[in-house]
């Protein structure tokens, strides 16, 4: 099953194993030796990072090394860029219409509201 980028990174574990094997390749016990789950728990993150595309593992001996392939996330960056030049927009013209605004009459409170 091919699995989407953005379910991988929506969990903050498969997060930290790109982090951490984006760095440099290691090797699964490596990598959940940086946890505090279980080597299954790990394996099942890793197995989704792969069908996603983040991941690639090679087997050297008997040993499975992990690499990280990030081009996947330029879809991540995409989709979130439009979002950030939306809301810049959008608090650049608030900012710019809060400056333009006149301000607001100070009002007197009354002896009621003080001692509250």
């Amino acid at each position: 099953m091919r699995r989407d980028v953005f379910q991988a990174i929506a969990d903050p574990q498969r997060r930290a194993i790109i982090s951490l094997v984006a760095g440099k390749a290691l090797n699964l016990n490596a990598i959940a030796g940086n946890f505090g789950i279980s080597r299954p728990a790990i394996s099942r993150h890793i197995r989704i990072l792969t069908q996603c595309g983040l991941l690639t593992i090679r087997e050297d001996g008997r040993e499975r090394i992990c690499t990280a392939r990030l081009a996947p996330l330029r879809e991540v960056n995409e989709w979130t860029e439009h979002y950030r030049r939306f809301w810049s927009e959008k608090l650049d013209a608030l900012g710019s219409f809060l400056e333009q605004a006149p301000a607001a009459p100070k009002r007197k409170l009354t002896k009621k509201q003080k001692r509250k």
